[in-house]
């Protein structure tokens, strides 16, 4: 039991004194810069999905 004590000791300890955390400035910067690169890939994959099922109906001759 003592052994699991010391291990959250030891985790908040390193929590609260070791890690660096960045400032709120840095968090937005970081969340625009994730929103924006999965705008581009949604669009990317929305753009390969049309291209196949184009594709796909050519060769099939499906008209849908």
């Amino acid at each position: 039991m003592a052994k699991v004590l010391d291990f959250f000791k030891d985790s908040y300890v390193e929590v609260t004194e070791k890690v660096t955390w960045p400032t709120w400035a840095q968090l937005q910067n970081h969340a625009v810069i994730v929103l924006v690169a999965s705008i581009i890939i949604a669009l990317v994959i929305f753009a390969m999905d049309k291209v196949s099922s184009n594709v796909l109906e050519l060769l099939y001759g499906i008209n849908s």
